[in-house]
């Protein structure tokens, strides 16, 4: 059965030297912890908003966008449980970017999202068109968000988590190719996604400059307002179109797709085998690569072809057993036929006979003594 650009609806993210996949509202969180074992948790997350309301489009993108951002914390939590903060000694990049950032992610995200608008503010005085102004807007919050994730990259711990990025992307990559999920297969299929994170920040930015050239208000206060606001709904726009992107091979999408998937190679990195191998438990433990594959219903006549060996093997044990056996019958018969003329027990009666004269000549003796 070709599953070859089929999408499995299966998706997750990198973790704390571990991967979390997740297969409708059942994740799995793989984890390689620090004695090299691979510890993996099993559990379900029905997230926010009914089934209903995650059937409609766009409110479902903002559902699936707060979703994925709680699951997403909840994940990093239990995979850093297993690691000490003292562990590993921070090198000076690591200590530059927590200097700079700290715990603050949050923030570092809606300044993305608000500074582009002040930036290109400043340029009000020399441009006039709204429209060019909000494509500036949009260059400089791409520009920032590039920037952003160069610096993090220089962390060694990012550094691991984007290998385990590639291993994710990989293993999905693989299954959807209709190739059997092992090491071998995994490691050289691609590291690229159209379904990823990544794709769908820069498809943000993207949605947020249309969005910015229509909706236009005078006061520079709810301008601010405004891109705070309507961010919700520009993650559900783009959520359509990933979703879109990632279940048809058209290729019209498949151009838009490109400069999602360029911008990966900043944010997925080349995995070991011991990360696939991590990626590999995450996924099986949620997903069902073998019958989605369609891999069992193709494997059943091998399985049955087996099972008559199986039976066979007994029958041609018995076979072999009695051609061993024919010679020493044929053996035991021909001694049968000579045992007649072998036979020599009369003359061992005799002598048993003879023998038992012998008080008889005892008593003579007796008498002559007399």
């Amino acid at each position: 059965m070709s599953t070859a650009g089929k999408s499995s609806g299966i998706g997750g993210q990198a973790v704390l030297e571990g991967i979390m996949m997740k297969n409708q509202d059942v994740y799995s969180v793989g984890v390689r912890k620090p004695d090299g074992e691979i510890e993996v948790h099993l559990s379900t997350y029905e997230g926010i908003g009914s089934r209903k309301l995650k059937k409609i489009p766009i409110v479902r993108g903002v559902v699936s966008f707060v979703d994925s951002l709680v699951l997403g914390m909840k994940c990093l939590t239990f995979s850093a449980s297993f690691y000490d903060e003292e562990e590993a000694q921070p090198s000076k990049a690591d200590v530059a970017v927590q200097k700079l950032f700290g715990e603050r992610a949050e923030k570092v995200v809606m300044g993305i999202m608000i500074l582009p608008y002040f930036a290109a503010a400043l340029l009000r005085n020399v441009i006039v068109s709204d429209t060019v102004l909000a494509v500036i807007e949009g260059a400089i919050r791409l520009l920032l968000f590039i920037g952003y994730v160069l610096l993090i990259s220089l962390m060694k711990d990012i550094q691991r988590v984007f290998q385990y990025h590639g291993a994710e992307h990989k293993c999905i990559n693989c299954v959807e190719n209709g190739l059997e999920l092992n090491v071998e297969n995994v490691r050289k299929s691609s590291k690229h996604h159209k379904r990823c994170g990544t794709s769908f920040m820069l498809i943000v930015m993207v949605v947020s400059i249309i969005f910015f050239i229509f909706i236009r208000v005078d006061s520079p206060i709810l301008r601010v307002v405004f891109r705070v606001a309507l961010v919700p709904v520009i993650a559900g726009v783009s959520y359509e179109f990933i979703r879109l992107a990632g279940n048809t091979d058209n290729k019209l999408v498949g151009i838009l797709s490109r400069p999602g998937m360029w911008l990966q190679a900043l944010t997925t990195k080349e995995p070991d085998d011991s990360m696939i191998e991590v990626a590999i438990a995450a996924v099986e433990a949620v997903f069902d690569w073998r019958a989605w594959q369609g891999r069992e219903i193709e494997e059943a006549p091998e399985q049955e072809k087996e099972a008559q060996k199986t039976e066979e093997e007994p029958e041609q044990e018995k076979e072999a057993q009695k051609t061993e056996e024919e010679p020493e019958q044929k053996k035991e018969v021909q001694e049968t036929e000579e045992a007649p003329e072998q036979k020599e027990e009369p003359r061992e009666i005799g002598e048993i006979l003879e023998q038992k004269e012998e008080p008889r000549e005892i008593e003579e003796v007796l008498e002559e003594k007399a």
